[in-house]
């Protein structure tokens, strides 16, 4: 399968001898050493990469194609320099011209719960910036990306979906790209002799009355092991501590075998459902990445890769395949495979800035608007416990019984959700042809744990867009609640316990006496608690109305009828990054007690694994003067989750037994406690590096992207877009 030229009036490699200088010993050395590393593998005829021939196929145009890896210190990077040499090989036995360069790419897991998570939403905007300089520098026209997790994925649609941009712009060949998504990571297994240990702790932790850290710690131990599981086993197991169950050595010990029994050496994208994973769905929603690559359970072989490289021999030089015109075209398509698959709110921002770096006026507005435009269903049967996490899925795949998202888009057709069958993707053909060509989905013949179903598990899906009378916008991983939690906590009146940032909010939910203490510090009034009683249990009013403070607030406690809306806030992306707030919502699932009791709103993000009641992404931030700031606790919430709201009550109509919904007057009455948080906020904005705050960017809901970014992005996606049709024509 061989390239055709480039078609552009200019090559800078012909019109300019540096460049033919320099790169064909890169190039050269990139083809020897991916032969040397493939072995006897490999699969072609003899050499030919002379410096002559790389000269020549500069000089005449042929494709200049960047593979671009990540950094190998990311588990999903490690087999990048296999991949690469596969990739490397086949491009110029295409006929093309390759070329290797990596980005850094941060490891969230890693970052969580310390001053690298500053630094991880920024670093998609930095990768797509590097990505960007390099490509516009050495003039590529193409390029294989291997696809990892966390911001790296979306920092790169970002980048090459500007990149076609700009080469429209100045009347060059459009951009393309084909992404290889990095192997699913099986998850870990507690050892034998571990699991009797933490059982053991379980058993004594019961016999001394503390079934609650029994419950949790045996909740932590039936899912696979993961980075994302030690926080869980962390929390629990520092609360033992703390009760003299086991000793600080014993609390290492345990620690330390879990860590590492938790990744498999080959490594790949963690299993579970997260950002990486999520991008893994999303980007193959968006029509980039190839069926061949989408989900495997170890690094591809040379087939897999050549046929996803050959697709790219019908996509040179056609508009319909430029990066940015397939993205917009599917974006109807990837906004309901994430919202279908329960991919992470941490997307929510990255699909808004995907298009506006393509150019495209975009908002998280315009992404809820699509969201409910049809009724999406959940039809992704994900569990951590069930032997129905990403692995599995892979599996799945490579044995030929689903196709991906593939299978869920035709999945969703069949539900009835209109989904673009005419859109482009990277096979170069649309999905309706990809459809036609597999026939009917396969899903039907997997007789067990189907991860992607035929009937959906709920009518509803995905993340919502929130609004309320002190902010104006949030979003909610509706997909990450239980129906039965989403009816624990929606139109229940909740209070606030607010932390003014996550290192205090993590010292808070960690103390084993938090509830104690906050009955002992009468730090919600008597008033309102029997107001949140009449509220959020009237049936049972009548029983509890007369006790006092004590054992109302036991009682409420103990039948889950107390709600805490846990605010953390001065997390934004201008006051400290946006980081996640992964540690303190972890801190919270992993405590049965918590759990029933507490939701988290904060200006911060959250993982894509967090599940729960987490509302995040929260404008205006605090640093922007956003309610937020205003909140303290003792103040009451109404959470309306199901109609996508939340409200600041007036106290007294409350207490009264009136929803009267006002917040105005509190910025007035608490102007001195706002500014004494602002002048933390800025002291504290100065420990995140000043080349990389998040400052004159747009905010949460217009994807924290550049404001020249924003201000460019004009162009209309249901109208300038190139049809696959028009292009055959």
């Amino acid at each position: 399968m061989k390239y055709p030229y480039i078609h552009n009036t200019y090559n800078p490699y012909r019109d300019n001898v540096q460049g033919k200088a320099n790169e064909p010993i890169c190039v050269a050395g990139l083809l020897d050493r991916s032969k040397q590393i493939i072995g006897h593998s490999y699969e072609g005829e003899a050499p030919d990469w002379t410096l002559e021939e790389i000269y020549n196929r500069l000089h005449e145009n042929a494709p200049r194609i960047a593979i671009i890896g990540g950094s190998s210190d990311h588990p999903a990077h490690i087999m990048d320099f296999q991949t690469s040499s596969r990739a490397a090989l086949r491009i110029w036995q295409n006929g093309g011209v390759p070329f290797y360069f990596s980005t850094p790419v941060m490891c969230d897991g890693t970052a969580q719960s310390n001053q690298g998570m500053s630094y991880s939403l920024q670093s998609r905007n930095a990768v797509a910036e590097m990505v960007v300089n390099q490509i516009e520098a050495h003039s590529y026209h193409g390029a294989f990306v291997i696809q990892g997790c966390d911001k790296q994925p979306l920092g790169v649609v970002s980048a090459l979906a500007h990149l076609d941009r700009i080469r429209n712009y100045r009347g060059e060949a459009p951009f393309f790209a084909t992404f290889a998504p990095a192997h699913v990571l099986q998850g870990g297994t507690i050892p034998a002799d571990l699991f009797e240990e933490l059982e053991s702790v379980a058993k004594t932790a019961e016999e001394r009355g503390a079934e609650d850290i029994a419950f949790d710690l045996r909740d932590a131990m039936a899912y696979i092991l993961q980075c994302s599981s030690n926080t869980a086993f962390q929390g629990v197991l520092q609360r033992a501590k703390e009760r003299g169950f086991i000793t600080q050595a014993a609390h290492d010990d345990y620690e330390k075998r879990l860590a590492v029994n938790t990744c498999d050496g080959l490594g790949g994208v963690c299993a579970f459902n997260g950002t990486g994973n999520s991008s893994r769905h999303l980007v193959a929603g968006m029509g980039l990445v190839h069926p061949e690559l989408e989900l495997l359970t170890d690094p591809p072989s040379q087939e897999q890769i050549n046929t996803a490289l050959d697709a790219l021999s019908v996509m040179i030089n056609q508009p319909a395949f430029g990066v940015s015109n397939i993205l917009a075209a599917n974006i109807k398509n990837a906004v309901r495979i994430h919202s279908a698959s329960g991919g992470s709110t941490n997307l929510m921002m990255h699909i808004v800035a995907g298009m506006l770096y393509g150019g495209y006026t975009f908002s998280l507005h315009e992404l809820d608007r699509i969201h409910h435009e049809v009724p999406v269903p959940d039809l992704f049967d994900y569990s951590l416990t069930q032997g129905r996490d990403i692995f599995a899925l892979a599996m799945q795949c490579c044995s030929g019984n689903s196709r991906g998202m593939e299978s869920l888009f035709y999945e969703l057709l069949q539900n009835g959700v209109p989904m673009d069958v005419d859109a482009p993707t990277v096979t170069g053909t649309s999905w309706r042809d990809r459809l036609e060509k597999e026939g009917k989905s396969p899903i039907e013949r997997i007789a067990q744990n189907p991860v992607i179903l035929s009937k959906p598990r709920r009518p509803y899906s995905g993340v919502d867009v929130l609004t309320g009378n002190f902010f104006e916008s949030a979003v909610v991983k509706i997909s990450g609640m239980t129906t039965r939690q989403l009816d624990e906590f929606d139109k229940k009146a909740a209070f606030v316990l607010y932390y003014e940032n996550e290192e205090d909010a993590n010292q808070g939910l960690l103390d084993d006496e938090l509830i104690e203490k906050l009955r002992k510090d009468r730090l919600f009034s008597h008033e309102n608690l029997i107001a949140v009683l009449k509220q959020n249990a009237p049936e049972r009013y009548s029983a509890y109305a007369d006790l006092s403070y004590d054992p109302l607030f036991d009682a409420l406690v103990e039948e889950s009828i107390l709600k805490l809306a846990v605010v953390v806030s001065g997390q934004g992306p201008v006051a400290f990054g946006m980081p996640e707030m992964f540690t303190p919502m972890q801190h919270i699932n992993a405590s049965r007690k918590l759990k029933k009791l507490a939701t988290l709103i904060s200006d911060g993000r959250y993982s894509g694994v967090t599940y729960g009641a987490a509302v995040g992404h929260m404008t205006p931030e605090a640093k922007e003067d956003g309610g937020i700031l205003y909140l303290q606790t003792g103040d009451v919430l109404f959470l309306d989750f199901r109609e996508r709201n939340i409200q600041f009550m007036e106290e007294a109509s409350f207490q009264k037994g009136e929803l009267v919904f006002e917040f105005d007057h509190i910025r007035q009455h608490r102007k001195a406690l706002a500014e004494s948080r602002m002048a933390a906020i800025r002291k504290r904005q100065r420990m995140v590096a000043a080349s990389n705050r998040l400052t004159s960017h747009t905010d949460a809901a217009h994807g924290v992207v550049p404001l020249q970014v924003f201000e460019e992005a004009d162009l209309d996606y249901t109208k300038d877009v190139v049809s696959l049709k028009l292009a055959k024509h």
